[in-house]
Formats: C-alpha cells, sequence, structure tokens
C-alpha cells in the first residue's frame, strides 16, 4: 500500500484543516516546496497536494506554490483543488502532475471525467469527498444527497486511475480513519481506492492495508507533521 504525504496549500503555505474548516487551518511550514523535499528525503513514492483555495474558487490559486514542488522534485505528484475544465487538466499534466484529482466535477459533470480518463490514461482520478455517506462538493461546502459508493460505482467503466475517499468527519481529527467505510467503498469499486482522512497512527495505516487488495493506498497529513506517525517507519511497516 502506497502513503501519501498530504501538502494542503492555503494562501501559498503548507497547512492543515480540521474537518475542512477553512478557518481552522494550522500553518505548518511557510514552504511548500522545502516540505514536498522533506517527505522525499524520508522516502516517500507519492506526494498528494491539494489546492485548498482552489477548491474553493473553482479554479487554481495556489499555482505558484504548486509549481515550485514540481520544480524542486521528481516525485510523482498527484493534485486537486479547483480543477474543474479540460484547460486546467491540460495544463497542470503539461507542467509536469503525474495525476488530477477530480471532486466537484465529478458530481457536475461526469463526462469531462470520462472524457479527460480517455484523453490521459492514468493520470486522472476521482476524489469523492463523504460527510456521513453523502458526497461533499465546493471544497466540503456544499453536501449533497449523492451516495459516495453509487457514485464510485458509476465511474466504473470510465477508466479512472484511482478513487481518491475522504471522511470529512475524520479530516485532521486524529480519530483514526472510517476503516469501515472506506473498506466497504473499496470493495464495491474495481478501481483503485485511497484512503483519506484521520490516518493518525501506524496501526491505523496497518488497519486500512487490511482492508484488502482493493484499498491500495493512505493519505496521511497532520500526523506527519504533528510527529504522530514517522513517515521513514511508516513506509518501512507497510513494505513488511
Amino acid at each position: 500500500m502506497i502513503l501519501y504525504p498530504a501538502i494542503d496549500l492555503k494562501d501559498g503555505k503548507a497547512v492543515r484543516l480540521l474537518r475542512g474548516d477553512m478557518d481552522k487551518a494550522t500553518v505548518f511550514n511557510d514552504d511548500p516546496a522545502a516540505q514536498a523535499l522533506e517527505f522525499v528525503a524520508q522516502g516517500c513514492e507519492w506526494l498528494h497536494l491539494v489546492d485548498l483555495n482552489g477548491a474553493f474558487a473553482g479554479e487554481p490559486v495556489n499555482a505558484a506554490a504548486v509549481e515550485a514542488i514540481l520544480k524542486q522534485t521528481k516525485t510523482p505528484t498527484q493534485l486537486g483543488g479547483g480543477i474543474r475544465d479540460m484547460a486546467t487538466i491540460e495544463m497542470w499534466l503539461g507542467k509536469g502532475l503525474s495525476r488530477v484529482i477530480l471532486g466537484t466535477v465529478a458530481v457536475e459533470r461526469p463526462e469531462l471525467v470520462r472524457e479527460a480518463a480517455r484523453a490521459f490514461p492514468g493520470q486522472v482520478a476521482v476524489g469523492i469527498d463523504a460527510k456521513d455517506g453523502r458526497v461533499a462538493t465546493k471544497g466540503w461546502a456544499e453536501v449533497t444527497q449523492v451516495d459516495a459508493v453509487d457514485l464510485a460505482r458509476s465511474y466504473e467503466d470510465a477508466g479512472v486511475a484511482a478513487i481518491i475517499y475522504t471522511d470529512i468527519n475524520r479530516d485532521g481529527a486524529m480519530q483514526g480513519p472510517n476503516v469501515e467505510a472506506t473498506a466497504a467503498l473499496a470493495n464495491a469499486v474495481t478501481i483503485p481506492v485511497i484512503a483519506s482522512g484521520g490516518v493518525s497512527s501506524i496501526k491505523d495505516l496497518k488497519a486500512l492495508r487490511d482492508c484488502g487488495a482493493a484499498l491500495n493506498g493512505a493519505i496521511s497529513g497532520r500526523a506527519l507533521y504533528d510527529g504522530a506517525i514517522d513517515l521513514k517507519a511508516a513506509l518501512e511497516a507497510l513494505r513488511g
């Protein structure tokens, strides 16, 4: 299982939010590129970036920070937040991003996700952010009536590279991931699933890994910054 260190970008800085609340942001590094290099030095295989301002604005806002990361590291990197049209998808992939994550448009414009997945095989992921099983969009500001598992299933034949599933109630709360809901979604589809939200210990990572082959990745942010998870030790544990 791949462990993705998360760098959430707000106002050009690396932060973590509590349950997606922009007013509850903790700044962990004023230099996101330096943070990325720190994670890479510890051996990570991927980086996970989120343009938080972009998710609300509906367009890239922290582009300078993302570009600085892409210039300073060759580690595969995925990005979500504010990517809502083909031009933005093409722009980011052209700048060296390995994978774009489409969230809001996965609910509102599924045809765009399908078009992008066809045009860029292996480089388009769907982000499903759920609160009590219902999908939230626009930076989690709006909770829809769309069921998370139903949305995941609707992309079975689209050719997307992965589904990033976030449990909003657990995100940044250091209370452990929602293993049951994550496993249920992962086992409902054949698309590789990456878990996000609440990962606060190596024990949590092992619990997710033991969900089965359908779950092939996990994202962790606050626990890495707080020192609750030692990245190097976690990578070794997951390989063992």
